[in-house]
């Protein structure tokens, strides 16, 4: 289905921002768990369950400082609730409203959190599960599938990614432009608040001193991101991370999606083509980054349409 929005949401950056501070999604009750993980930490996990079917389960990941209440979340679980399908919305570490216990956090291709997350679900009882991320969520997902190859776990039958940083130092160095100031700002002083709790938790490995001097994510990874998570520095991080390296080993049906006015996206994340015929790419005119606006009755968002539709026609047998 193509996208065809208002003329108001043919603008990305309204598209990005609009969602964010307007969108309401009802009729999403969530339960809570909390798992532990390999290393002696812990994830929060929200599920939306509507029915005792456990033949198939979306595990949905979101993007960047997100959280499974963020409305494009809420809003893919509500599309795949209503046609019968359960959700699981999971948190990054540190990102579901309780600080981990490790100094690190989360990062863009920390799959074993993933895996932890899918592990708990086949044990739960559950078939089939497709994969649905966006931003940082949908590199982790398509990182994941990439990665694993034909040693993915068999449970696993598909992804679905929108808004995908693919190239991570692209994504790095748009989003530092003079343009894109509003978003930088944000991200980073969401980040200061994770930071400044770290540094209460572990004085002597985590520092708020001097983070005013951060001004984008090429600062923040080289003095936090890396040294936490074993990288070199920034770039060594970015290029480790990135799911574009890994598209052509995925083998299962696949979908990416990222508009082609996604104001954090370069050009490096649109591929013109990727030999691997499980994966489709769509590159819609407008939609801005996580946005897909739609005015329905339902209140469900281009985004979620696409996603059932793939879902149905190429996942779901």
């Amino acid at each position: 289905m193509e996208y065809k929005p208002s003329f108001l949401f043919r603008n990305g950056y309204i598209s990005t921002i609009y969602p964010t501070y307007f969108r309401k999604v009802e009729g999403v009750n969530y339960r809570r768990e909390k798992i532990d993980t390999f290393d002696d930490d812990f994830l929060l996990l929200d599920w939306s369950e509507v029915s005792d079917n456990k033949d198939y389960l979306a595990i949905i990941s979101h993007g960047l400082e997100g959280k499974s209440d963020r409305a494009y979340v809420r809003g893919m679980a509500k599309a795949f609730n209503s046609i019968g399908v359960n959700a699981l919305a999971w948190n990054f570490r540190g990102c579901g409203g309780e600080p981990n216990k490790k100094p690190q956090m989360y990062h863009s291709c920390k799959i074993e959190d993933l895996e932890c997350v899918i592990k708990h679900a086949i044990e739960k009882g559950y078939k089939n599960i497709v994969l649905v991320g966006f931003s940082m969520g949908g590199n982790l997902s398509l990182y994941y599938a990439g990665k694993m190859g034909d040693k993915i776990l068999p449970q696993v039958k598909g992804v679905i990614a929108f808004s995908v940083p693919l190239d991570i130092r692209d994504v790095s160095e748009t989003l530092a432009k003079p343009r894109n100031k509003i978003f930088m700002k944000r991200f980073l002083k969401m980040l200061r608040e994770k930071i400044e709790v770290k540094s209460k938790m572990f004085p002597k490995i985590v520092s708020i001193e001097g983070y005013e001097k951060i001004k984008d994510f090429k600062d923040f990874d080289d003095r936090y991101t890396a040294p936490l998570h074993g990288f070199k520095n920034a770039y060594h991080y970015w290029e480790t991370c990135s799911s574009k390296q890994y598209l052509e080993n995925i083998k299962i049906p696949t979908l990416i999606v990222n508009a082609q006015n996604d104001p954090f996206l370069g050009d490096k994340c649109y591929p013109e083509e990727v030999k691997n015929k499980n994966i489709t790419l769509l590159y819609p005119k407008y939609g801005g980054h996580v946005g897909f606006v739609l005015k329905r009755k339902d209140g469900l968002y281009w985004s979620e349409l696409t996603a059932i539709d793939f879902f149905k026609e190429k996942i779901r047998k």
